[in-house]
């Protein structure tokens, strides 16, 4: 990909920043008015386009920086753009979460609206879920507490309230947490929301709906914000929830300067109520809109995109982009089947450890997992192969205790700092007296993550000075604003050690190296993936997984849980066709469906019902826009074939039909049964 190597205090010229770009890349910079939907697939240079597109607008006139909002999912995410728009010669645009930009404009508006200071924030929904249980008679543990919460966040970004809760579940075919039913979850839904009334608190989600009627009922309001932005830029379109597309709408208007970025294939959130749908209908809703597709991959090796490929097409995943790699050749990806979850833990640190072994940094390594809990043993492999780690999604980085008091330290030696000291030299002599020392300890566990901890630092200040120019070289006051900017976004420094982390909380890094831990069937697909489309949002998170690695991928499984144990795991179905075939597992349940589905499909009425239950589900999909797989899967379809039900209770007896798809669509589908039969 095209690189700039220019000082972040020299804005460049409107030609210069298109020069930096690839065609297509160029297309979304040149594509300065809306509204315009950037289809990006995984490494295609996203974040790249789209701050060179609102500097190239800022640098020819076009924007005003400051009437420019752009919108992300994480404060990770937001610095990184503000960072780069930065280094383009860019100040003043607005680079934000959607909760950080909601909280300021609601702060400044409300005491003209409402009066007073806006309510506290409740940080933390569960003291006041467990509240609203015992108020409607329900025992939860914390378990249960921490379920019932992500239900009530589900609920109030979905824009569903109490008084829906249990019709919008069925629609969805949403079960209730586990060991509650949905009136009951209901229930509770009204108590939090009185527990937080009486508190005077309100939650996050309450931040944006807030705003959101503001802004619709006080047009005044409204006419300001709007007169301010006048721009927008939503990244991660595919994530995006109703609450959140509300609240767009009502920044927005009746204007349609409005750019999104996004991929359908990286939905891997609609548990928490993000959907795919406003992206892959924008162009119903924008007829006029401008839509570039990015499917240069820049990040990975042919071998690795072939594979990710090769997931997305075999499970006809919708508004799938083929992505093109750009890199030379790597090793091919490799599969290994282990006979235990120990032997596979054992295997894949042995593996790290000759990664690291040839140069790989471990920091450049990281091993992917579907579920946390499958951690801790690939924690125990690495400690005993003497290889550092972080666990991603533990106690974020400036909020550990040595951190804090490192940068209290340093931000004390700013004041007084000697101006013919190199910093780097300054940095390090105010971390030893905090403990720091040139050679890591020969300790593990604590010690050793503090003296990490600390290193990253260190290794941050050689970053800062490397890239001072030489007219002006980095001060330790340069230093502690480079660490207050990115405390505020999270973006903590690199830490060595290799990163164990869950697939969904991979979603926007990369490494040299990825392991791919554990891909056999109950944990990918999850076993709590019971309809077709949970399954098929499974298979986006194995390809958000693959995506994640630039040269070294590996995928694994274990057979047995423990040593010795019964072989019963299989590899995942995601894999078929692309597993090598292993004499050992021949009899596994990929060969299997297969002959089942042949089995399935040979006699003469199975095949006509077969197809006319697909030209029906077809002629649903199209009359309510929504993806064909998302009314009844290939697979139900077939079930339904085979067993030719005639009753309700028949139709109920077949995998993936739930009472709400009963409701729906049994007397349709019971009809073409019996019609087929005739």
């Amino acid at each position: 990909m095209p690189t700039t190597t220019n000082s972040p205090s020299a804005p460049l010229h409107p030609d210069a920043i298109l020069d930096a770009l690839d065609p297509e890349q160029r297309d979304v910079a040149l594509a300065l008015t809306g509204p315009v939907c950037v289809l990006a697939g995984a490494g295609t240079g996203k974040t790249r386009a789209i701050t060179h597109r609102i500097a190239y607008g800022v640098r020819n006139g076009t924007y005003k920086p400051t009437s420019v909002l752009a919108v992300t999912f994480t404060a990770r995410a937001a610095g990184e753009m503000r960072t780069r728009l930065r280094d383009l010669g860019v100040v003043g645009v607005q680079a934000r979460t959607f909760h950080a930009a909601a909280l300021r404009q609601l702060g400044y508006f409300w005491p003209r609206v409402v009066g007073g200071a806006p309510p506290r924030i409740l940080e933390h929904k569960a003291p006041a879920v467990a509240e609203a249980a015992r108020r409607v008679g329900v025992s939860v543990d914390r378990v249960a507490v921490r379920d019932l919460s992500s239900e009530v966040e589900w609920a109030k970004v979905s824009l569903v309230t109490a008084e829906d809760y249990v019709k919008a579940a069925q629609v969805d075919d949403r079960p209730a947490p586990s060991g509650y039913d949905h009136q009951t979850v209901a229930r509770l839904i009204t108590a939090y929301e009185d527990v937080k009334t009486e508190r005077g608190v309100i939650d996050f989600e309450d931040v944006l709906l807030m705003l959101a009627d503001m802004l619709n009922s006080h047009r005044q309001v409204a006419d300001e914000v709007r007169s301010q932005y006048r721009h927008f830029v939503v990244d991660e379109y595919q994530d995006v929830s109703p609450l959140q597309q509300f609240l767009l709408d009502q920044w927005l208007g009746d204007r349609k300067e409005l750019c999104v970025v996004g991929d359908p294939s990286q939905t891997i959130y609609s548990f928490t109520g993000a959907t795919p749908h406003y992206l892959l209908d924008f162009t119903r809703t924008y007829s006029e809109a401008q839509v570039v597709r990015l499917v240069r991959d820049y990040r990975s090796t042919p071998q690795v995109v072939h594979l990710a490929n090769q997931v997305l097409r075999r499970g006809r995943v919708p508004g799938a982009l083929e992505l093109v790699a750009q890199r030379p050749a790597g090793p091919p990806a490799s599969f290994t089947a282990y006979d235990d979850d120990d032997a596979e833990a054992t295997g894949i640190a042995a593996r790290a450890g000759r990664l690291i072994a040839s140069g790989v940094r471990p920091s450049e390594i990281a091993v992917l997992y579907r579920t946390n809990a499958q951690s801790a043993a690939f924690e125990s492999a690495l400690a005993d192969a003497g290889i550092s780690y972080l666990v991603r999604g533990g106690e974020r980085f400036f909020q550990r205790k040595e951190v804090r008091d490192a940068i209290v330290l340093l931000r004390g030696a700013a004041r007084s700092a000697d101006p013919d000291q190199p910093m780097p030299e300054q940095v390090r002599d105010v971390l030893t007296t905090a403990g720091w020392t040139e050679q890591p300890p020969a300790a593990r566990g604590a010690a050793r993550e503090r003296w990490e901890a600390m290193q990253a630092l260190v290794g941050l200040a050689d970053d800062v000075a490397a890239a001072a120019p030489h007219d002006a070289p980095a001060t330790m006051a340069t230093l502690v604003g480079e660490l207050e900017e990115r405390a505020s976004a999270q973006h903590a420094p690199t830490v060595e050690g290799v990163t164990l982390a869950s697939l969904h909380a991979a979603k926007g890094l990369e490494w040299d190296a990825v392991f791919l831990a554990g891909v056999s069937e109950g944990l990918m697909p999850i076993s709590l993936a019971e309809t077709d489309e949970a399954v098929a949002e499974e298979r986006r998170l194995l390809y958000v997984g693959i995506t994640r690695a630039r040269e070294h991928l590996e995928l694994s499984f274990a057979r047995s849980r423990n040593p010795g144990g019964r072989a019963t795991r299989k590899r995942t179905r995601f894999l078929d066709g692309l597993w090598p075939d292993d004499p050992s597992d021949r009899r596994g349940r990929g060969r299997a469906v297969r002959g089942q589905a042949r089995q399935l499909l040979t006699g003469e009425h199975d095949v006509a019902l077969f197809d006319a239950l697909r030209e029906w589900r077809l002629s649903v999909a199209r009359e309510t826009d929504k993806p064909a797989f998302t009314v009844l899967g290939d697979a139900t379809l077939a079930a339904i074939a085979e067993l030719k039900p005639t009753s309700v209770a028949q139709l109920a007896r077949v995998n993936g039909v739930g009472p709400a798809k009963i409701d729906r669509y049994g007397p349709t589908i019971l009809a073409i049964v019996a019609e087929q039969a005739g």
